[in-house]
């Protein structure tokens, strides 16, 4: 027995290939069977913050940046999503332009909403634009070697700059967001068969998420982002551009949450900007801190919980929650900073530290000393 836990523990690929087996089983077996239609959407939900959250631990955990605008980009995917939907529901239904329009008074479609008509143009929008943003951003950031709080402040205010601009915006449902979405690529969303597929699809793009930033995690480029996390100035010195290590991180991030938005929108049946503003951004991060965001599964189980509580306090406390979330983040950061996945480490070195069996001395031993050899001197006659 012991023999093959060494042998299991000398194949690290071994434990995750059996951590993603454990992980499917229970998202594609045990949830569906267990959790009713309602809950199995509530999780599908939670699995769509998780996804941005395995990008802000790449980023943020890995390559020490703290990223306070992820909904930016969860923005970017969410609405391309929506626009493309409300344009199919009404040519489904014969009209020019979506039902809001109509009622706001619109009746011409605006020109940056029909190349998203096409639904190969705007899973390509979806895939392409929050990384093109990010990298744009990412560019004229870390190459004037902009880091810390000034880049934490400036996402910050970027995701609260889009928030104001959507907010302004009748041709893209204002402060009310876009809703009732009738069809997902042709699949009804009112069956509760087609609401249970959008859950088996966030759960797979969840793993694949998870597989693909392992896959980085333990490759020669993960090693240099902890490199310039920890030392960027050597880092330049043995011949790198940490700044383009920082942009491909901070890409990848974007377009995880880019996916997400896209995911949620169907799922949840409306976007607005309340849901891509400071708060969500900002709540984003406080799951994957609180989760441990130097971890592979402490950002998705960290955002899966907060969500979770949050859905679940929010409701009896509504002005309590904010507040304790507050609390939670202040008391991770300054008592556990690795997290909640830091704990069992944690709690594993003080129980050896203090059950351990000292260690019984070395025996000393002692070396006799001969006496060297007597000389006879002989006298010369």
């Amino acid at each position: 027995m012991t023999t093959l836990v060494q042998r299991w523990r000398a194949h690290p690929s071994l434990t995750a290939l059996a951590g993603f087996a454990v992980a499917a089983v229970f998202l594609f077996a045990v949830a569906p069977a267990v959790l009713s239609d309602f809950r199995l959407n509530l999780l599908a939900k939670f699995l769509c913050f998780a996804i941005v959250a395995v990008g802000i631990g790449l980023a943020w955990g890995r390559g020490g940046m703290l990223t306070l605008g992820q909904g930016v980009f969860f923005g970017i995917g969410a609405y391309i999503m929506a626009m493309h939907l409300q344009m199919a529901d009404a040519a489904r239904l014969g009209n020019d332009v979506p039902e809001f329009m109509e009622i706001a008074g619109i009746r011409e479609l605006p020109s940056f909403w029909r190349p998203f008509a096409s639904a190969p143009v705007a899973l390509l929008g979806i895939l392409v634009l929050p990384a093109l943003v990010a990298a744009a951003l990412g560019y004229g950031v870390f190459k004037r070697r902009v880091k810390g709080a000034y880049f934490a402040i400036l996402s910050q205010a970027l995701a609260a700059a889009l928030a104001i601009l959507l907010t302004g915006q009748q041709a893209i449902g204002g402060f009310t967001g876009l809703s009732d979405f009738r069809a997902f690529f042709g699949f009804k969303l009112s069956d509760p068969v087609n609401r249970r597929m959008l859950f088996f699809l966030a759960a797979g793009t969840l793993l694949l998420v998870v597989a693909l930033v392992r896959q980085l995690m333990h490759s020669r480029y993960g090693e240099l982002l902890v490199a310039v996390r920890d030392q960027e100035e050597r880092v330049r010195f043995l011949g790198y551009d940490p700044a383009n290590v920082k942009i491909v991180a901070y890409v990848v991030a974007a377009f995880f949450a880019g996916i997400a938005g896209a995911l949620f929108t169907p799922i949840v049946g409306i976007i607005s900007p309340a849901d891509i503003g400071v708060v969500p951004s900002i709540a984003f991060l406080i799951g994957v801190a609180i989760g441990g965001r130097t971890t592979l599964l402490g950002p998705v189980l960290g955002a899966i919980g907060v969500a979770w509580a949050q859905t679940a306090f929010s409701e009896e406390f509504p002005s309590g929650w904010t507040y304790l979330q507050g609390v939670l983040f202040i008391v991770v950061v300054g008592f556990v900073p690795a997290g909640l996945a830091g704990l069992w480490p944690m709690a594993k070195g003080l129980v050896d530290s203090r059950f351990r069996r000292p260690s019984a001395p070395a025996p000393v031993v002692l070396v006799e000393t001969l006496p060297e050899p007597a000389t006879e001197k002989v006298e010369s006659r």
